[in-house]
């Protein structure tokens, strides 16, 4: 039996047992290590800066690209992308955390688990108060 098989039936036996909320409440304790490195990074001003570097210090080879209404988040590897296809729990919890972290609403484009070749969650870059219209 792989880890990765294991780990897939924990989270079916969680689902059975609890509900599918308790995954989601499972991914997010499990992605703790990205949430306490943010917190370290506390020096880092720009909070999508410090995001990335949370997710690289957790194996996840993050990096952001510029877009033309903010930035994308790409995270080129996945450590539980196998877990996740069966779980997509795991990245709605990943997004969750992304958002938190962040302070802002995020927009998940594409998944590994999903079979797409990077995560990408797109940033929308704030709106400046000149920027609104008028009622």
């Amino acid at each position: 039996m792989t880890y990765d098989t294991l780990a897939i039936q924990a989270l079916d036996y969680l689902d059975r047992r609890v509900g599918p909320g308790a995954v989601i409440d499972f991914a997010e304790e499990a992605l703790a290590p990205v949430t306490a490195s943010f917190a370290e990074l506390e020096g880092v001003e720009d909070r999508a800066d410090r995001l990335v570097a949370s997710f690289n210090r957790a194996g996840y080879v993050a990096s952001l690209l510029p877009a033309a209404h903010g930035r994308q988040l790409c995270q080129f590897h996945c450590p539980v992308a196998h877990v996740a296809r069966a779980h997509p729990e795991i990245c709605i919890a990943e997004t969750r955390i992304i958002a938190r972290l962040l302070g802002s609403h995020v927009q998940r484009l594409a998944t590994i688990a999903q079979g797409d070749e990077v995560c990408t969650t797109h940033i929308p870059r704030p709106i400046e108060p000149n920027e609104r219209k008028p009622s």
